[in-house]
């Protein structure tokens, strides 16, 4: 079963997500380690900045589909839970005491595209596969998602990406500003470590400037939270009719 691990490094926590058998499909055990682990980062006062990636040279594939219950009822309470588990994940990332880097390299798509989202600053991969790609396979958009990737890329994008299931790349997300650097493969983590390296210098202060960039600049229309809750009943129908067609 997959892991999230977290390491330290000259003042930068990273946090690998680690099931390579299933491109580092999530389940809802690693939301809440993945939550758990954000806690301990706020905790450590040495840390000023934070990377995310995937093991293996994959970002995310999205919710670990072995543990999709397609056709179930999805208000049930077990059900219910482990949902949300995966979506606490994303906010807790994006609500780290630090600042936070998506390092992508292979696929982010699904729930690994809110993982991506919810950081401050991406580097991505000019190779990255990128999709929401929700209703492409029958799903409403969960995670908030329509609000961190229009505060992030903008309407159209979030449209194309959202409601169309536009796939891009990483230089394409560079372009449109979802992205704010698309570089080779082998680079991408290696300059993800050089940016967090500069806030990580001073933690302290990289945690009240985060603090107040979040605060000027959140995402605009619903908060996040509600935004998660507003679609979370559509995104529950989405899933019992797929299982049912």
């Amino acid at each position: 079963m997959g892991q999230v691990h977290l390491e330290r490094r000259d003042g930068v926590a990273v946090l690998t997500v680690d099931s390579v058998e299933v491109k580092n499909g999530l389940t809802p055990e690693m939301g809440r380690q993945l939550a758990a682990l954000c806690d301990e980062v706020d905790a450590d006062a040495s840390l000023g900045a934070a990377v995310v990636r995937g093991a293996g040279g994959t970002f995310c594939s999205g919710a670990d589909r072995r543990r999709w219950r397609p056709g179930a009822d999805q208000a049930e309470d077990a059900t219910y839970q482990e949902a949300g588990a995966v979506y606490g994940a994303f906010m807790r990332v994006g609500t780290l005491a630090v600042p936070t880097i998506a390092a992508v390299r292979g696929a982010a798509v699904g729930a690994g595209i809110n993982l991506m989202l919810a950081t401050d600053l991406r580097v991505v991969a000019t190779n990255a596969r990128i999709m929401a790609g929700f209703l492409r396979i029958g799903l409403h958009p969960g995670g908030g998602f329509f609000t961190i990737a229009g505060r992030t890329a903008g309407r159209e994008a979030t449209a194309a990406m959202g409601l169309f299931s536009e796939e891009i790349d990483g230089s394409r997300a560079e372009q449109i500003g979802l992205a704010w650097r698309a570089v080779p493969d082998e680079d991408v983590e290696e300059i993800a470590f050089e940016l967090a390296a500069q806030p990580a210098k001073d933690p302290a202060l990289a945690r009240q400037a985060v603090r107040s960039f979040r605060t000027e600049l959140g995402p605009p229309g619903l908060a996040w939270d509600a935004a998660l809750h507003f679609e979370r009943a559509t995104q529950m129908w989405s899933q019992r009719r797929r299982g049912s067609s």
